[in-house]
């Protein structure tokens, strides 16, 4: 049972990638763009931990966790330019 629940959740969220990339491609504004990657992120997120719960490795949630923490620095980073115009002052 719940290798069909995995399995369902793995394409759920490979749907939500997918929908998430459409985003990226037709938004209207560079904030919109930027949610988008956010969102991707999170999405990537849940289906590393979604395979490493799938193949009971435990290296995986490292990599999500590592993966966290550099997508929300490039958040901070890309709405830190959109406001300011640069990075770094």
């Amino acid at each position: 049972m719940i290798a069909l629940a995995l399995t369902f959740a793995i394409g759920c969220f490979a749907v939500a990638m997918l929908l998430n990339l459409w985003r990226l491609a037709f938004a209207a504004t560079h904030t919109d763009r930027i949610l988008a990657v956010d969102t991707m992120v999170v999405n990537v997120i849940a289906l590393i931990v979604l395979y490493g719960i799938k193949t009971a490795s435990g290296i995986n949630f490292e990599a999500a966790l590592l993966f966290a923490f550099t997508g929300f620095v490039s958040t901070i980073g890309f709405a830190k330019y959109l406001l300011r115009g640069s990075i770094i002052e």
